[in-house]
């Protein structure tokens, strides 16, 4: 059954959305500043064998919907054939109506595959063959899936004990794709658990032939990794934080004594906790600001809630939700420090939790200094909220909080290489959004000036932001 939704004017329901996304912003190029995906599976150009492999591996978006639908593990991350996970996949589909993933799927299937029939239990033979054939025979690998959808630039998301052999190899290739990375040390800060902590330290002492003994050691090693991967290219810091901390309740012989604690193997009470996680994010942002990164903070995920289902399958394996916490005036005393010191770098904030969108939206206007347009942004939706309703709650809040017209736009936040159809997604909405206002009445029904806002926020925006 040929699919009538993932048509040419999908999401644009009137004249001017549909003017706005075809003349505009369905040319532009994407950059993708924050994903998943490997570089290691760019550099060797993967080529998959099917569609289940490209799709399901790893996707716990997908995960999730199938045992909601009552899936056996067996089926998702289980020993089940390639086949057999995409037929149970292709089961669930059909109950997935009004969730994203039935957007997407059929989005995905359209754009690079050019399928445009209806994913459901009889049509899924049919389907897996036809883009399997065209995955394992090279004509997707997954250059050329990048090239199709117009990809520019993206950011892959590292540990500071990553060697960056994979971005370095792609570097020195001829692939004109720019592949960046970002700086992600959250392992670096999560001491939590001593065992795994010192497990760490471990690995960061045998990559730098330097010994760890003291929290002075630790900054400078750190201090070391973050210059290389200045160095390799790297632009951005990542951090996936459940609350920024707040960073004025400790001293440099606090940080010192509790490290030393963390060396010896003892479980620091949650203050300590707090006190050296706050100091370490501190010092990272003076190193950001220092080499004219751009950070982002992604706040508010509760991860692993699920104990058995990460001791039986995994962490990361679709076991997270949204957190509850209170988190505006520890954020606001992260960033005033930073602003006082005169360390305040470029900074993208995300919430997951979207009973802090408007809190989140106005708090960037505290610190926007005129330096740079829109210097401090409010990230897009994000993690369960890149979804329709996310991406339009996102966009009406920063329009009445900010400056939508300055805003960077939209990100995959995925493993997956089909992702990219998400900024897709985000420019029909996007155009919606403004098209219906000018038809309200709301808006001039300017196309030069619209459809360069929108070419900003799809493309020139982030260009600019970024400096890869």
């Amino acid at each position: 059954m040929r699919n009538p939704i993932v048509d040419q004017n999908f999401l644009l329901h009137n004249s001017v959305a549909e003017t706005l996304y075809h003349e505009y912003a369905s040319k532009m190029p994407i950059i993708d500043y924050h994903c998943h995906i490997e570089a290691q599976e760019i550099a060797e150009n993967r080529i998959f064998q099917n569609l289940s492999q490209i799709w399901l591996e790893g996707d716990h978006y997908k995960w999730r919907a199938m045992r909601a639908n009552g899936i056996s593990e067996k089926y998702i991350t289980g020993e089940a054939t390639d086949w057999e996970k995409f037929q149970k996949w292709a089961e669930t589909v059909p109950y997935t109506i009004r969730n994203p993933l039935y957007h997407w799927t059929h989005l995905e299937l359209k754009n690079p595959f050019g399928i445009q029939d209806i994913l459901n239990e009889n049509s899924a033979k049919n389907i897996y063959d036809r883009a399997s054939e065209k995955l394992s025979s090279g004509e997707l690998s997954v250059q050329n899936i990048m090239k199709i959808f117009n990809v520019e630039k993206v950011c892959t998301t590292n540990d500071p004990i990553d060697p960056l052999n994979w971005h370095e190899q792609i570097t020195q290739s001829d692939l004109k794709i720019v592949v960046s990375m970002s700086w992600r040390p959250d392992r670096a800060m999560d001491v939590r658990d001593p065992l795994e902590f010192n497990r760490y330290l471990g690995s960061l002492e045998e990559l730098s032939s330097s010994a760890i003994d003291s929290y002075s050691d630790y900054l400078q090693v750190l201090k070391r990794r973050h210059d290389y991967f200045h160095d390799k290219g790297c632009r951005l810091a990542d951090h996936g934080l459940e609350f920024p901390f707040p960073i004025d309740v400790y001293t440099t012989q606090e940080i010192s004594s509790i490290f030393l604690k963390i060396r010896m193997g003892k479980k620091l009470s949650y203050s300590d906790q707090q006190k050296i996680m706050s100091a370490l994010l501190y010092e990272f942002s003076v190193w950001n600001f220092e080499k004219g990164w751009v950070q982002q903070y992604h706040i508010g995920a509760l991860r692993d809630v699920n104990i058995k289902g990460v001791r039986n399958i995994g962490k990361a394996c679709g076991f997270d939700s949204i957190a509850d916490f209170s988190y505006a005036a520890s954020m606001g005393i992260f960033l005033n420090r930073l602003e006082e010191d005169n360390q305040l770098a470029k900074t993208i904030i995300y919430n997951l939790n979207p009973k802090d969108n408007e809190m989140v939206a106005s708090m960037i206007g505290n610190f926007q200094d005129g330096s740079v347009p829109g210097k401090i942004q409010y990230g897009s939706g994000w993690w369960f909220l890149d979804q329709k309703d996310g991406m339009i709650r996102q966009i009406n809040t920063l329009s009445n909080q900010g400056l939508l017209s300055r805003f960077i736009g939209m990100l995959t936040d995925s493993r997956s290489f089909l992702s990219y159809s998400r900024h897709d997604y985000f420019r029909r909405i996007l155009c919606h959004i403004i098209g219906t206002d000018v038809e309200n009445g709301e808006l001039p029904n300017d196309a030069d000036l619209l459809g360069k806002i929108v070419q900003d926020i799809s493309y020139n925006n982030a260009n600019n932001y970024f400096d890869f």
